[in-house]
């Protein structure tokens, strides 16, 4: 008879066990973000990571020089700047140092031209000529409500906005996107919204080109100094002070392994819940999760360089974060190829140089490159040569200062994090229905039918980013639900 019921009734069994214990499963920045609530709260907190250190998505490692640091998988971080769990917990606080380059992205044309988001927004205005006035419309207005527009967008979406008039403002320029004249401004524009991957055009890209586009000239998009691990650091250390532990190199294969925990909180796909918790699961709740969509992948590719990347526009050798598309017209094509299952011979690919801002990354000349590019779910082609090839298209002469190099196919991503199914980054496709039915439709959408378990990654809401507050979300509804409990102070002080 299985230890675990439908809602209802107790589901686990506390063996002795207080029943202020909680497991967390995946330690990336929801599972670190539920374990930092759960611990202030007073409970005791057991992690479990199936790799070799924390982190998840936040992971950096030294792959070719000791001293040099790489970003693994995330980089850069707009969410982490301006979501409202990391704001309280203060990572600058806590020794984490959010270095923001003057210019937040850019995206580089033929023929040496480039368009460039700057932190100040007048600046990206005069630089866009005849699209400068259009530019200065469409954000604006969000600059200036942009905390409740970044509440409302980090949030479970299940409670009205804070600035009913700042989400009509928002939600009227997602339908309506945006409208330029020139190449410049529109592949700015359409860059941005490839952070959606394979979901460009329409609503959902337009609505996270205008969220991470208005963050570029208010909060900006940081790079923590030493790489992303330093917010996993930050947040690890906090549990441990706060009497939380840790294993690391424990992969949890059934949830009846837990069945001493009256909390579970999983920071894992829908998928990776499924091969844990089938058998204990109602069939109806099954193929509901079975029916989530996972969006194209991403084929990393890590360069070790001896010099700033040669672009053709010296201006982009500024900006924290590179967009590589073309004009809008090529960069929908890729994107649409991808969405497709096809690979495009010129993939959307972005690409960091994180010593533009942090030059504690760069030594004795040398700097890592991070680099990525959106394929088809799954794709096993190696993409050392097409993304080398995309940026030499914008930086001729890139190859000749490439002094080691690492590919990682989008199939091999999922093996090395397991909540990038196919590749996906981002958990789960973002198309409409599934911002409003993430990973299935539940009013509290971190429950399960399992009395005692959630869900609290980034296949849940809000969704992808390093914003902690799938964690936070799920963490809080759980302190409510089970003890009545408030949601803790987080700050470091």
């Amino acid at each position: 008879m299985s230890e675990f019921s439908s809602a209802g009734r107790t589901a686990f069994s506390s063996a002795g066990r207080s029943v202020g214990h909680a497991a967390v499963v995946g330690t990336g920045p929801n599972g670190l973000a539920a374990a930092v609530t759960l611990a202030r709260a007073g409970l005791d907190v057991t992690l479990f990571e199936a790799a070799p250190e924390i982190g998840g998505g936040l992971r950096s490692e030294a792959l070719f020089d000791p001293r040099i640091v790489h970003d693994v998988c995330s980089a850069v971080h707009p969410m982490a700047a301006a979501s409202p769990f990391f704001r309280e917990f203060d990572l600058p606080g806590r020794g984490v140092d959010l270095v923001r380059p003057d210019i937040s992205y850019a995206h580089p044309l033929d023929g040496g031209r480039a368009a460039l988001a700057h932190r100040s927004l007048e600046a990206t205005c005069a630089d866009l000529g005849a699209d400068g006035p259009a530019w200065r419309r469409l954000f604006a207005p969000l600059m200036r409500h942009s905390d409740s527009l970044t509440r409302l967008f980090l949030s479970d979406l299940r409670r009205p906005p804070t600035s009913p008039a700042g989400a009509l403002l928002f939600g009227r320029r997602a339908l309506q996107g945006a409208r330029f004249h020139g190449d410049e401004a529109s592949a700015l524009f359409t860059g941005v919204a490839g952070h959606a991957v394979g979901q460009v055009s329409g609503p959902v890209g337009n609505a996270v080109a205008l969220m991470l586009g208005h963050l570029a000239h208010t909060s900006g998009w940081p790079l923590p100094r030493g790489g992303s691990a330093e917010i996993a650091r930050a947040l690890a250390d906090d549990i441990t002070a706060h009497g939380g532990t840790f294993h690391v190199g424990h992969r949890i294969s059934d949830l009846g392994e837990l069945s001493g925990f009256p909390l579970v909180f999983l920071d894992t796909s829908p998928r990776g819940f499924l091969s844990m918790a089938r058998r204990h699961l109602p069939d109806r709740y099954v193929r509901a999760l079975s029916r989530f969509r996972y969006a194209p992948g991403a084929a990393k590719v890590d360069f070790l360089v001896s010099e700033p990347i040669p672009w053709a526009n010296p201006q982009v050798g500024r900006a924290g974060t590179v967009h590589l598309g073309g004009t809008r017209a090529e960069l929908l094509r890729g994107e649409r190829l991808a969405a497709r299952g096809r690979l495009s011979d010129s993939p959307f690919v972005l690409v960091v140089d994180p010593g533009v801002a942090d030059p504690s990354r760069i030594v004795d000349g040398k700097r890592p490159v991070w680099a990525y590019a959106h394929v088809p779910n799954g794709d096993d082609t190696p993409p050392l040569d097409l993304v080398r090839a995309r940026i030499e298209r914008y930086a001729p002469g890139f190859g000749d200062t490439v002094l080691e190099s690492r590919s990682i196919t989008a199939a091999q991503y999922e093996t090395y994090n397991p909540n990038y199914v196919g590749g996906d980054i981002g958990a789960g496709e973002m198309s409409l229905r599934q911002i409003a039915v993430r990973p299935t439709f539940r009013w509290d959408p971190y429950t399960t039918p399992l009395h005692g378990v959630y869900l609290c990654s980034a296949s849940t809401p809000p969704g992808p980013g390093v914003h902690g507050m799938s964690g936070y979300l799920a963490a809080t509804s759980a302190l409510r639900r089970h003890y009545r409990l408030r949601p803790p102070a987080l700050s470091p002080r």
